[in-house]
Parts: C-alpha cells; structure tokens; sequence
C-alpha cells in the first residue's frame, strides 16, 4: 500500500484544518494508521492512531480535545480534523501505516508504510 497525505497549508490560530491520508495499491480495511509530525530541529512525533477497524482511537497529550482522527473506509482514506490549532502545532505532518498489530503508537520506527509530509503552518 501507498499513501499521499494532503491538506496542509497556511491556518490562522483558532482556526480549522483537514489533512486526508489517501491509500492506494491494496485496501486499507487492515491497517492501523496513524500521524506524525516534525518541526524544525526536532524528532518526529506522534500525533493521532486510529486501529484498524476504527474502534480504538489514540491521541498525543497535546492534541487531545482539539485534533480528531477518523477513517473512512469506502474512501480509503483517513483523515486529521484540526481544530483550534496553536502555532506550536507547525510542522510536516506525515501519516504512517502498519497492518502488523504490534506497532506502538508512539515509537515511529514500529511503523513501516509512510506518506510524504504535508507543510502545515499556524500563524498567530
């Protein structure tokens, strides 16, 4: 499987943002997803998990309350609702994918499909 992130840009603080992780070449249904992101000068975090079936979703302590993570299955496609994003949320945001069960969601080296990154800003 593949995955392109898209939906990055330029979003004022408080504002809304979607970023969409579209999978092609083999259906998504069995895969655990999840995003990251890294800014300038930093490791790459995690941000959001979704399980496979997208009963069990996952949130760094950062997001929580504010990003939403989901996925649509007929679209193959999840997606990262931002909600009142602060300018410390800036980064690349990148979506990884697993389908091995055993990822731990917060070490990005258990991951091993990733998307290219996708620019988001939060200006102030």
């Amino acid at each position: 499987v593949q995955l392109q992130a898209s939906g990055g840009g330029l979003v004022q603080a408080g504002g809304s943002l979607r970023l969409s992780c579209a999978a092609s070449g083999r259906t998504f249904s069995n895969y655990a997803v999840g995003w990251f992101r890294q800014a300038p000068g930093k490791e790459r975090e995690f941000v959001a998990a979704v399980s496979w079936s997208g009963s069990r979703t996952n949130y760094a302590d950062s997001v929580k309350g504010r990003f939403t993570i989901s996925r649509d299955s007929a679209k193959n496609t999840v997606y990262l609702q931002m909600d009142s994003p602060k300018p410390e949320d800036t980064a690349v945001y990148y979506c990884a994918a697993t389908s091995t069960g055993t990822q731990r969601d917060y070490d990005p080296s258990t991951w091993n499909i990733w998307g290219q990154g996708t620019q988001v800003t939060v200006s102030s």
